[in-house]
């Protein structure tokens, strides 16, 4: 499988700070959304440096290197064809999803697959260290050093879902990015702008608040 097209870069909406997608990265628990992160991700990277923002681009690359990581992280959970157990009834092997399958589902080739499994195996100091870095590693030189690793154990799911369906926990994670990220947005508004509405425009921006307030005051009530 050929490596994904770049994403245009007004598509790759990722979180306004690194450390919120730091944070985001480690909670994430599928697949194919780490998938997607890394491909916006280099998307963003490769929008930065035609910018020539060096900043940008670094901050692009950190989050790329951790989205590849969690990948593995989450790939290595599953049995290779190699490890997988064949004294298994036939019903219970034909449900057994291996690693290729995985990551066939959320369009990893099988390289890309392999990359983020030693990704994941590299000392997790080691790899803050070097993503960490002025100039931070490359997944190829990450890559290289896992080589010779033995994955550490996944994480226990649970300590993220805190006993919550995965989908579940996928829809609370985005709703408080939405909210997040809305009410950074807001506190960039220019209100200047006010001294320049006429009438319709002072009506027409009440009665959307009295929606606004209407759903903040849902939220505010159940949380």
């Amino acid at each position: 499988m050929n490596a994904p097209a770049l994403i245009p870069i007004s598509t790759a909406q990722l979180p306004r700070t690194y450390e919120a997608a730091k944070r985001a990265l480690s909670e994430c628990s599928e697949v194919d959304e780490c998938k997607d992160w890394a491909d916006k991700a280099a998307a963003l990277a490769s929008y930065a440096k035609q910018s020539q923002d060096d900043q940008l681009e670094r901050m692009a690359q950190r989050i790329r290197a951790r989205a590849v990581r969690r990948q593995g992280e989450l790939l290595s959970q599953f049995e290779t064809a190699q490890g997988a157990r064949n004294d298994l009834p036939t019903s219970v092997l034909e449900g057994q999803k291996l690693r290729s399958d995985a990551a066939r589902e959320a369009g990893i080739s099988p390289k890309q697959a392999q990359t983020a499994v030693r990704i994941a195996s590299v000392p997790e100091a080691e790899f803050e260290a070097q993503v960490e870095a002025p100039k931070p590693a490359t997944l190829t030189q990450l890559a290289q050093q896992g080589m010779q690793r033995r994955a550490a154990p996944p994480p226990d799911p649970q300590t993220w879902l805190k006993g919550r369906d995965p989908k579940a926990f996928s829809r609370a994670l985005h709703f408080t990015g939405d909210i997040t990220n809305y009410a950074d947005a807001a506190a960039k508004w220019d209100l200047s702008v006010l001294h320049d509405l006429d009438d319709d425009q002072r009506m027409e921006i009440r009665n959307a608040l009295r929606r606004i307030d209407a759903t903040h005051d849902h939220i505010a009530t159940r949380i």
